[in-house]
């Protein structure tokens, strides 16, 4: 008896996740409808992840910047929006393809009224700009607005950087990592709770939802994994030759978080294990994994980015409407747009997915059966989205000279500290 208890406390989390998230498909076939019960405590368990995330993307980035000078983080920033471009623009123009090559909307019959949907207005580029400027950070912070808090950490690390300097004064600096450390502790607290939350909430969309759903649009969902497939392994292969390591060791070290972007599709709950992993699996330095990994989990979303192609193509293909090449390059500029500036977490397509059809002139009842599926499409785009975010802070960190490959290579191990 003791050495089955022993067995199962030796257990990883990641592995119970797994367990869960099979444990949750079973439980609500079986159940039904009655598994939708089980949703609140899915929810709660989403809510205690987010209620921290604003605060621990700020302090990351702020104390990121506080402690190294001014012209690493210029080149660091720099290497990482240029990375985020790269692979986005890469990423949209596979989903385009698979979907003019596949045609996944073709033999989906559509009628109107098979969503209700709320109409907003396509906001212009130079909005869209402007609203990356806070007036109220507060307010940033509490709407959860990623781009405009990660603005204001930016100038605030780098304005915390430079007065202790002037001064000698480092109080505001070690607040920064100090408070740094304590959001990452409570976000630890919160994911010991991970396989409850995943298990309701997989059995509310097995018993509630149902997965007869995903019988029509199979050919979606498999440009999806299609394009998944492409991603890592033209990604894989060219961080790994890029970085001078070995990209056979990847899967390995990918699997960690791939199963938690998988189960929960949310790249914000995702941050706080991407972060270590990217640390004590991949070599990247800790001011790295703090400066990258917020930024890359609001802008550089691979996964999501091909998805919104190929649903663009999926509603004009489903109601017949022909896109013209200029609408085509419209649909990868708003795609690209719209994955930055936002937490991503479950659910928040049907805003999105409501900007695309109005921005393009594309009827809404085409959206029904795209939300009927969303969560099995977010487990694809979130796979990528937080696998590729990885790839980035590799890249950078090999640019500025700073990855660690003898912890890659594992053979050295380091842990994750909140002191950068």
């Amino acid at each position: 008896m003791e050495s089955k208890k022993k067995g199962l406390t030796k257990l990883s989390l990641a592995t119970w996740i797994l367990i869960a998230t099979i444990g949750g498909i079973v439980f609500g076939s079986i159940v039904g409808p009655a598994a939708g019960n089980l949703k609140v405590i899915g929810d709660i368990f989403i809510r205690l992840i987010q209620m921290s995330v604003v605060l621990l993307v700020m302090t990351a980035v702020a104390s990121a910047l506080a402690n190294i000078d001014t012209g690493s983080a210029g080149k660091m920033g720099l290497y990482t929006f240029i990375s985020i471009i790269v692979f986005t623009l890469i990423s949209a123009g596979i989903g385009l393809a698979l979907g003019m090559l596949f045609k996944p909307g073709e033999g989906i019959s559509l009628t109107a009224g098979e969503v209700q949907t709320t109409e907003i207005a396509a906001t212009s580029f130079k909005d869209t700009l402007l609203n990356f400027v806070p007036t109220n950070i507060i307010g940033s912070m509490a709407n959860g607005a990623m781009i405009p808090c990660i603005l204001f950490a930016v100038f605030l690390g780098l304005a915390a950087g430079m007065y202790k300097k002037q001064t000698g004064k480092s109080g505001i600096v070690d607040w920064l990592n100090e408070m740094n450390g304590i959001i990452m502790n409570i976000i630890k607290m919160v994911m010991k709770l991970a396989p409850i939350g995943i298990f309701c909430l997989l059995a509310n969309v097995s018993g509630a939802i149902g997965f007869k759903v995903v019988i029509p649009m199979m050919k979606f969902l498999g440009c999806l994994a299609l394009g998944d497939m492409i991603q890592f392994l033209l990604y894989g292969p060219a961080t790994a030759a890029l970085c001078g390591v070995n990209v056979f060791k990847m899967p390995k070290k990918f699997a960690n978080m791939s199963i938690m972007a998988m189960t929960t599709t949310s790249s914000a709950i995702c941050l706080p294990t991407k972060m270590e992993d990217e640390v004590t699996k991949f070599g990247v330095s800790r001011e790295v994994a703090a400066f990258t990994g917020p930024i890359t989990m609001s802008m550089n979303s691979c996964g999501a980015v091909q998805c919104y192609v190929l649903a663009i193509l999926f509603m004009s293909q489903a109601t017949g409407i022909v896109l013209t090449p200029g609408q085509l390059g419209m649909a990868i500029l708003l795609s690209v747009l719209m994955c930055m500036g936002t937490i991503v977490v479950p659910g928040g397509m049907v805003v999105t997915y409501t900007f695309l059809a109005a921005s393009l002139g594309l009827p809404m009842e085409a959206m029904g059966v795209l939300i009927g599926i969303d969560w099995f499409s977010g487990m694809f785009r979130t796979v990528m989205n937080v696998d590729v975010d990885c790839m980035v802070a590799m890249v950078v960190s090999k640019k500025l000279g700073v990855l660690d490959k003898e912890v890659y290579d594992e053979v050295k191990t380091v842990e994750y500290t909140t002191n950068v």
